[in-house]
Formats: C-alpha cells, sequence, structure tokens
C-alpha cells in the first residue's frame, strides 16, 4: 500500500469508527492548523484526526501505528519553533486534542485535565474553587494543557513555582503502538524504575500523546503588587533580585528589560506609557502575592525592600501599582515586547538561558558582541531573571532584504548559540526545539546526550511516527 493511500485508508477508517466530528478533510477547515503560529513553517496534510477521549486517540494511534502514517500532534497550534506543523511533503496526518477539552477533576492541591483544555479555562475552574494554576503566559488564551505539557513550558511564575515539569504530578499518554500509559494517580512515592511521565514532559509529542495530566494547584491570590524599579544596569537587578529572595518567598515575577525595550513598545503599543520619568538604562517588573491575611500587604512588602535598595543605591527609582488596573498596564509592557519588535522589522529571535548569576553580565556583552561581529544590527535581551530565561533579539540592519530571518539571521543565531553553549547555557528555555532548532541541537548537544536522546526515541517510537521532524525525529 502506498503512503498516500494509507493515509486515506485511516481517514476512512476512522470516520467510519468514530463519526464525521472525528476527522476533518475540508481544506478550509484544515488551514488554520498547517501553519505555525509564527507564520515561517508551513505544512500539508490529507486532514485533521480528533479523538473525542482517550480511548479514541489509542485506536487512531494504533490504527496510524498498523498503517505507517505519521501522525502529528497538536493542540492550540501555538508553538514558536514549528512544533505542531505537518511536514510539507503530506506525508502525515494532524492528530488534534482539541476535543479533549474535560476537566476531569478538581481536588485540593490538584487537577486531572485533558490535553485539550485552554489555560485560560484551567485557571478560571481553579478559580472557581478557590485555588490557583500558577503557570500563565501570554497565549493563555489559546493554548493548550497538552502543548505546554509536551513544552515543558514556563511562563513568567517559574522563579517561585517552576516550570511545567515541577507542576505536572502524572500524565497519561498514548504510546506509538496505541497502547496508553497511565499515570494520573500522581504518587508523591514511586520507585519503580525510569519515570515514563517526565520522558513525555518535554518530548514535544515525538516519544507519546498527552492525553490527561494531574497538575498542581496552590490557594488563590487574595492580593498582588506590582512595581517598575529603574536600575542603571542588570548586575544591580541580580542584588535587588537575590535582597529580595533573602528575606520573603513571596516574589512570583521578576523580569528585567532594557531601555530599547520599553521604548519600542511605548512607540508601538497605544495603550503604553512608561511608569517612570526620565529615561534608566535598565527597568525591572516585580510581582508580589498574598494568599492569606497578614499584618504585611504585598505592597508594603514591596514598599520596604524598594524603600532599602533606593537608600543603598541598588535602585535609582522606582513605583508601585496603586490598582489592579494600572498593575495590569505594567504587565502590558513585559508583555508586548515581542509585538512591538515584529512591528519594528525583521528580527532573529532567541529563547535561551544561561546560569541566573551570569545573566547580567551575558545580556551586555552578548548584544556588544553580536553587534560588531554583524555591523548594522541591534541586540538586546530581556526575560525573566529568576531563572536565567533570556529572550535575545537581533534587528536586521536597515535596508535589508525580505530574506534576511532565513539568510544572514541564520549566522546570527549560530552564533548567539555559540556564546550560549560557551556560557554553558541552553539553545531552548521554554519554547523548545521543534523544526526551528534542530540542526542546533544536533550540532551543540554534547554527543552522549544526543546519543540518550535518540536510544530513547528509537525505544518509544521505533516507526518513527510520531512528530515527524521535530526535535531529533
Amino acid at each position: 500500500m502506498s503512503s498516500e493511500d494509507a493515509r486515506s485508508s485511516l481517514i476512512e477508517q476512522v470516520r467510519e469508527r468514530f463519526g464525521a466530528r472525528a476527522v476533518l478533510t475540508d481544506p478550509a477547515d484544515l488551514a488554520p492548523w498547517l501553519t505555525d503560529w509564527r507564520g515561517r513553517w508551513h505544512g500539508r496534510a490529507d486532514g485533521i484526526l480528533a479523538p473525542a477521549d482517550t480511548g479514541e486517540a489509542a485506536a487512531m494511534v494504533g490504527l496510524a501505528a498498523e498503517l505507517g502514517v505519521p501522525l502529528v500532534p497538536q493542540g492550540g497550534n501555538t508553538s514558536m519553533v514549528g512544533g505542531a506543523t505537518p511536514p510539507e511533503d503530506g506525508s502525515a496526518l494532524v492528530l488534534s486534542l482539541r476535543r479533549m477539552s474535560r476537566i476531569r477533576s478538581i481536588e485540593a492541591g490538584s487537577a486531572v485535565v485533558e490535553a485539550g483544555v485552554i489555560l485560560a479555562d484551567l485557571h478560571t475552574a481553579a478559580a472557581d474553587q478557590g485555588q490557583r494554576f500558577p503557570l500563565t503566559l501570554g497565549a493563555r488564551g489559546s493554548c493548550t494543557v497538552g502543548g505546554l505539557t509536551a513544552t515543558n513550558a514556563g511562563g513568567t511564575q517559574v522563579l517561585r513555582f517552576g516550570t511545567m515539569r515541577a507542576l505536572v504530578l502524572g500524565a497519561e499518554a498514548v504510546l506509538a503502538d496505541g497502547s496508553v500509559h497511565n499515570g494520573l494517580s500522581g504518587l508523591k512515592k514511586d520507585n519503580r524504575g525510569y519515570s515514563l511521565d517526565h520522558l513525555l514532559i518535554g518530548s514535544e509529542g515525538t516519544l507519546g500523546v498527552l492525553t490527561a495530566v494531574r497538575v498542581k494547584l496552590v490557594p488563590a491570590i487574595t492580593s498582588r503588587a506590582v512595581a517598575w524599579v529603574g536600575l542603571s544596569d542588570p548586575q544591580r537587578a541580580l542584588a535587588l533580585l537575590r535582597a529580595m529572595e533573602s528575606v520573603t518567598d513571596r516574589i512570583e515575577s521578576f523580569e528585567i528589560l532594557p531601555e530599547a525595550a520599553l521604548r519600542r513598545v511605548v512607540e508601538h503599543i497605544p495603550a503604553a506609557r512608561a511608569p517612570l520619568q526620565g529615561a534608566h538604562s535598565w527597568h525591572v517588573l516585580v510581582e508580589a502575592t498574598s494568599t492569606a491575611s497578614g499584618s504585611e500587604t504585598p505592597e508594603q512588602l514591596l514598599q520596604r525592600l524598594l524603600e532599602d535598595a533606593l537608600a543603598d543605591g541598588t535602585a535609582a527609582d522606582a513605583t508601585i501599582s496603586s490598582s489592579e488596573g494600572q498593575a495590569e498596564a505594567f504587565w502590558l509592557l513585559r508583555d508586548s515586547i515581542s509585538e512591538a519588535e515584529r512591528a519594528s522589522g525583521m528580527a532573529a529571535q532567541h529563547d535561551i538561558s544561561v546560569p541566573v548569576d551570569v545573566m547580567p553580565r551575558f545580556m551586555v556583552e552578548a548584544a556588544q558582541q553580536v553587534e560588531r561581529a554583524f555591523p548594522g544590527t541591534e541586540a538586546f535581551g530581556y526575560g525573566h531573571l529568576g531563572d536565567g530565561n533570556i529572550h535575545f533579539h537581533v534587528r536586521a540592519p536597515t535596508g535589508a532584504a525580505a530574506g534576511w530571518p532565513e539568510g544572514n539571521g541564520k549566522a546570527v543565531s549560530r552564533f548567539v548559540h555559540d556564546l550560549v553553549t560557551e556560557a554553558g547555557g541552553s539553545i531552548s528555555a521554554e519554547h523548545g526545539i521543534g523544526q526551528m532548532k534542530r540542526e542546533e541541537l544536533a550540532r551543540l548537544l554534547p554527543p552522549a546526550r544526543l546519543r540518550s536522546l535518540q536510544a530513547i526515541k528509537h525505544a518509544l517510537d521505533p516507526a518513527g511516527i510520531l512528530n515527524p521532524g521535530k526535535l531529533i525525529g
């Protein structure tokens, strides 16, 4: 049977067994799901398979395995690295988890949710029970829990709560042969050998299709305050972070950005306003929270800590939100940097990480090295200082040709990734490898680690049908 006939057979068998809703083949229905979020990768597929539950998902994967049809698992299709886009040759079908959108249970401290649950919906459901799922990011209205788990997503609260790997207590997944792994019990102690749950987290759909996870919930916030701080250099920002961490565990977010990033947001986002008078070379956004009534509110905590920072010269100026609206306005500045960058022109964008103590120096020195090596470019980094995650943008020179990102931009990225590797960091902090960084991963990953990843992939997916062309597949 040809590969085309195998795909047609799979589509017809799924439609016959599970009904019309389980298959999409109309080109108009397929189109939005064949291109990545940034519009950089465009794939082809004869159809989208859409299981309604784990049993249907297992049956579909099992049939695909029998017929040798590759599958590309997909949730909200918000990947920043082409991780959920099917191949250009049309050899694969998309396996959409969007119909699997039930929150199966919410208990004290945890919830079992299916892979297609939208992050914002999980936030709402947890809040209705007086709890909170402590991970958020800009795409919360469209990204899904399955995708977040498959990419080990981070977001702005990693400083206190960690990435998805720290928040997932157990996973359910369909393996490449159609069998089901059920690890949803959430055992705190389980020493029965290798952890399949942890192999699946961050595997980008190459080892199994995540269908549900048990996630950690924490008490709901009763109050919060957000501060905006101006500083002369990022080393002072790190000093401020360390000072705050030494006296409290209530700091949830600590974001750093240079003046150039703030200026661009103010220029391109109509609602954006600079929080402080005058220019400061660097800025920090700090959020403190409380989950219970106490003698010191988050606003009072930040005021006390920032008074000390202003007195000893660590900070040059600071302001604290006086309302929820102002807190959101501060966050708008941070969350709009990527949008403002896109409006400013072409850029090579990098999601990288380095050790936290190295991050202040790296942001300054790497930008200088890139601009010297590639005259006319403008480079800067911003991101999550508490976990070492830098979003490092390099703007194309004025007048650069339309294909700059795919041409000189690739040389820029190799240069940046070499600097990251020399600093003991990672070329992917929270977005994953997908298609975008697959060659760079193979080039830079230590050989022993690369061989181990390849061996795991071959052991769990010997036919290579799960998410081909991503990560190492």
